[in-house]
């Protein structure tokens, strides 16, 4: 980070018809939301100049969510509050600025910091798995291996599912009953929740459709623990509010 530049991470919200729109344009948005907003954001050198951010971990299109984060440059600022205010006077309908925070000047940026994430699983009208579901999690999680096929760009691999599940229970959001699922979300691993899904389905002997579930990201976490003793803390849980 060049010198006298501020870095901020910026925790933000994206619900409604926004879940609909790619992580390109979401870019795109961002950046006119701080010209609009007269946020002084730095911008890098060279023969095309672009702002400096940079975000934790695109959200899958359909995906609603309480915890996306962004890491930008910023030459100047007056407050968090400040910051936060200009921005959401500029957001559109779904997509709320939550927290600005002034990071440590050797934090590691958002993306590379990713250790988890947590997700609330609902289910579409009409689509809620027949009786023995939400018994069948508990049978599910005490198995020693969740053996699953995961495709990736080059080819089909068999990977186990148990050491990626931190968290898979009963839960509510916004007053309704889900599941709450806690996945690791690292470059390493990246496991969806329709993944997780996709096996407990097939456990219960059941067709899968990720289009029936309602996913909602309920934040991002890094590991402030070790790898084999993992401690879970949000991204926002570092830097301070000026």
């Amino acid at each position: 980070m060049t010198e006298n530049r501020i870095k901020v991470r910026i925790k933000f919200s994206k619900h409604g018809v926004m879940r609909f729109i790619g992580h390109l344009d979401i870019m795109r948005y961002f950046q006119k939301v701080f010209r609009r907003a007269e946020i002084d954001i730095a911008y890098s050198g060279g023969f095309s100049p672009h702002q400096i951010m940079s975000f934790a971990q695109p959200l899958g299109v359909g995906l609603e969510s309480d915890g996306e984060y962004m890491d930008v440059e910023l030459n100047s600022m007056i407050s968090s509050e400040d910051v936060v205010n200009r921005m959401n006077e500029q957001m559109a309908d779904g997509m709320e600025v939550l927290s600005a925070k002034v990071l440590p000047e050797k934090c590691g940026n958002a993306m590379a910091s990713i250790a988890a994430a947590g997700y609330y699983v609902d289910f579409r009208d009409g689509f809620v798995p027949p009786m023995g579901w939400r018994e069948a999690i508990k049978e599910f999680m005490a198995k020693e291996q969740i053996i699953v096929t995961k495709q990736t760009k080059k080819q089909e691999l068999e990977i186990d599912l148990k050491p990626a599940i931190y968290d898979f229970r009963l839960s509510s959001y916004n007053e309704k009953d889900c599941l709450y699922l806690m996945v690791n979300a690292s470059s390493s691993g990246n496991i969806k929740p329709a993944m997780v899904m996709q096996a407990i389905y097939t456990m219960l002997e059941l067709p899968f459709d990720e289009f029936n579930l309602l996913v909602t990201r309920e934040d991002t976490y890094m590991n402030i623990g070790t790898d084999k003793k993992p401690q879970f803390a949000p991204l926002d849980a570092i830097g301070s509010v000026v």
